[in-house]
Order: C-alpha cells, then sequence, then structure tokens
C-alpha cells in the first residue's frame, strides 16, 4: 500500500466574523471543524465543496500559510505545526502552491523568468546560470518559449498565465503541490488543457497534488480520491469511482446532480 506523503489530523481553525447592524458585534465561524484528510504519494486527493465550506482555509493551513487552532499536519512524518520560521522555509521547497487567479496571483511589474525563478532565488538552489536554465526547462514543459522570460504577465492570455503560475510552483521540483481552483478562472476549452498537463507534470515529476475545486466535473478527471466538504465538516470521503457511482451524502448528490447533464443520483 502507498504511504501518504501529507497528513492533517484534527484541524481546526476559527475566525471572528462582524455581526450586528452597524457590524459592532462579532461571532466565532469555525472554518475548518475536525477536518482529517489524508494524501497518498503520487495521487491527487480533491477537496470539493461550494464556497464557503472551508476548503481554500484547508488548502492555506495545510501550507501553514495560516495558523491552525488546533491540530497537526505532517509532512513525510514531520510536523509542520512544531517547526519553527528556519525549518519551515527549508521543508516548503517541497510543498508548493498554484493559486486560483491567473491574474492576480503573479506580480504585473515583474517579468515572466523573474516570477518563474524567484523561488530558485529564495531557496538559493543553484548557480545563477543554472536557475536560468530551470527557468527555461520548466517554462517549455509548460508549453511556453525560452523568449517569454522577457516577457510581462499582462502580455499573456489566462491560460498561459496559469502555465507560468504552474511553472513558478514545479521549477522548485516540490514533492506535494496544492491547487486551489486553479481552473475555475478559465474557459472550459482552456480548462481541459490545464488539467492535462497537470496529469503529465504528475507522471514525469511523481507529484502529489490537493486539488480544490467546486466543481466535481472538473475533479473527476483529475483526481483519485475526494473529500466533500461543507461549513468546515468533511461530510463524506472516498474513491472518485465511490463518489460519483454511490454518493452517500445528500449534499453531494446535490453537487452531482448541479454538473451539467448528468442526471441526479
Amino acid at each position: 500500500m502507498i504511504s501518504p506523503i501529507l497528513v492533517a489530523n484534527n484541524l481546526v481553525k476559527t475566525y471572528t466574523q462582524r455581526s450586528g447592524k452597524f457590524g459592532f458585534g462579532s461571532s466565532l465561524v469555525k472554518a475548518l471543524d475536525d477536518v482529517s484528510v489524508s494524501l497518498r504519494q503520487g495521487s491527487t486527493l480533491a477537496v470539493v465543496g461550494e464556497s464557503g465550506s472551508g476548503k481554500s482555509t484547508l488548502a492555506r493551513c495545510l501550507l501553514q500559510l495560516q495558523p491552525l487552532d488546533s491540530g497537526e499536519v505532517l509532512f513525510a512524518g514531520q510536523d509542520l505545526s512544531k517547526m519553527n520560521s528556519a525549518e519551515l522555509r527549508a521543508v516548503r521547497k517541497n510543498l508548493q502552491m498554484v493559486f486560483q487567479d491567473p491574474f492576480a496571483s503573479l506580480n504585473p511589474r515583474m517579468r515572466v523568468g523573474e516570477i518563474v525563478g524567484e523561488g530558485l532565488l529564495i531557496h538559493r538552489v543553484g548557480t545563477k546560470i543554472s536557475q536560468q536554465q530551470q527557468v527555461i526547462a520548466m517554462l517549455k514543459r509548460v508549453g511556453l518559449d525560452e523568449s517569454d522570460m522577457q516577457k510581462y504577465p499582462h502580455e499573456f492570455s489566462g491560460g498561459q498565465r496559469q502555465r507560468i503560475g504552474i511553472a513558478r510552483a514545479l521549477v522548485l521540483q516540490p514533492k506535494v503541490v496544492v491547487c486551489d481552483e486553479p481552473v475555475s478562472a478559465l474557459d472550459v476549452s482552456i480548462q481541459a488543457q490545464i488539467l492535462l498537463l497537470l496529469k503529465e507534470l504528475q507522471q514525469e515529476m511523481a507529484l502529489s497534488y490537493v486539488f480544490i475545486s467546486h466543481d466535481l466535473r472538473v475533479v473527476r478527471h483529475i483526481a483519485n480520491d475526494i473529500v466533500v466538504m461543507y461549513a468546515g465538516k468533511i461530510v463524506e470521503q472516498g474513491s472518485v469511482v465511490d463518489i460519483y457511482n454511490n454518493p452517500q451524502h445528500e449534499y453531494t448528490r446535490n453537487l452531482l446532480a448541479a454538473i451539467p447533464g448528468k442526471k441526479s443520483a
């Protein structure tokens, strides 16, 4: 049996939300309510739910981009929550993220070569010459060209920008990549291209993905296992086949019924 590379146990994350007529009151909202997930090495775990379900909070907490109230995140057996900033920085080379919005996630004042190579600089990987070679190789691998290094993000389409975001995440050759709604801002035809690219890269680089999405139609083509979230809790989890063919929770059945052209279970 393939061992898990990333394990989250009993994650709790609470936010304070303003309430009342003039916003003077406050209430606690549990974005994550005792959430546990496990990502098998070389596989894709999809986390699915509507807006506000807690899935993006889970993505950020898995990478320790947000502190947890309680719980633990283990990468290759190491507890990330117990690491100091220097230890966490070293581990982050192996934990990367592809963001939802390819327009907002790229610095408009940086050239593409600088954007993709920034992680290599931060983590001091190789020489300046080898860094440039790695950036060129990764740009080509995601379907872009060496000449694109000198261009700025505004010169590219949405799909091309997401390819730049993928190159930025993968140039460090990470073990785990968290994809937070990576195709939701793209046209359907472009979505298929990006999903295919992610699958090819996964096989070539032995990557493990956590794939965040609100769309069960999308994750069917990339995931091995699915976790369904609602109001900060996991309401159902299982293999893609089990979730699609025999959903147990009403919320999952409603998500499946919302897929265009699919009959409700």
